[in-house]
């Protein structure tokens, strides 16, 4: 399974090839899901009616997974070991991270800067 990230869903939204590509192909061969951080992330930044429609619209056919318990706890150990060497990758992603390394879930993104750094994480 590969969760995807706000970049490349908002890329996807966009058209934007490959990233487009890849998610509709995903999304058709059932590997393709996100996170809860990755949903707030899009459908707050969705101003109008018609785009919160669209985000919806992507959103609909993926598994969402949540912050449970596990995944939290995951997320603030990533947090503190990116911290104590100054490689922090900022809240949400740290989240994003936490939720993915639990589930042994790799990670589908433009922003492989940030996501390499967590160890044990891997990138689709």
């Amino acid at each position: 399974m590969i969760a995807a990230d706000s970049d490349v869903l908002i890329d996807a939204l966009r058209g934007v090839d490959p990233s487009c590509s890849r998610v509709r192909d995903a999304i058709r061969d059932g590997v393709l899901l996100t996170t809860a951080v990755t949903a707030f992330e899009l459908l707050a930044g969705a101003r109008e009616e018609k785009e919160r429609d669209r985000v919806e619209a992507l959103l609909g056919p993926l598994e969402v997974l949540p912050l449970d318990a596990s995944s939290a706890a995951a997320a603030a150990e990533i947090h503190r070991d990116l911290a104590s060497r100054g490689q922090t990758i900022g809240m949400a992603d740290s989240l994003i991270a936490g939720i993915c390394r639990s589930r042994s879930v790799a990670v589908l993104t433009r922003n492989v800067a940030h996501f390499e750094r967590v160890p044990g994480l891997r990138l689709a």
